[in-house]
């Protein structure tokens, strides 16, 4: 298992949950990005070859494309891109975002719809206003998905390692 991380939109402060739980679990972690994304302070101490950055040619979709070759099933993809989470849940990837929402095969198909919606109607004038905030509310729910995402992958990892 390993934890891939949509950098380019991914708060500091998820990033550094992410890293955190990454390096308490002993899970290898990916940032991929289009430009360098600074994920720790220079008095962090991180295990050897537990994070890569993955650093993507410029160009729309370049990190996102990598992050699903990246990607096998039982990883944990953390992004807020709707379209990148659309593929990544049909390749068996779990996915949630920056705020602890979970995107599975139930629910990734209406959530791209009203997404689809909304851009359509900022596309022609009609969008609606909105507020960007990213407080201690949205990280506390964003490090209750993880803990729970990755306790649920590592039972079903265990799970398959047992009957093989």
């Amino acid at each position: 298992m390993q934890i891939l991380v949509d950098a380019d939109s991914c708060p500091r402060e998820a990033r550094e949950m992410a890293l955190r739980f990454s390096i308490r679990r002993k899970i290898k972690i990916i940032f991929a990005a289009n430009r360098r994304i600074p994920l720790v302070s220079e008095n962090d101490v991180i295990p050897e070859n537990s994070v890569q950055m993955e650093i993507c040619p410029p160009g729309e979709g370049a990190a996102d494309d990598r992050i699903v070759a990246l990607a096998r099933p039982g990883d944990l993809a953390i992004t807020r891109d709707l379209p990148l989470a659309e593929r990544l849940v049909e390749a068996g990837v779990a996915v949630l975002d920056d705020r602890g929402r979970i995107f599975n095969a139930e629910n990734i198909r209406e959530r791209r719809s009203v997404r689809d919606f909304v851009v359509n109607l900022a596309e022609n004038g009609m969008g609606t206003e909105r507020i960007n905030s990213y407080g201690k509310k949205e990280l506390n729910a964003f490090a209750n998905s993880l803990d729970r995402e990755l306790s649920r992958l590592n039972r079903l990892r265990d799970k398959d390692a047992g009957s093989v």
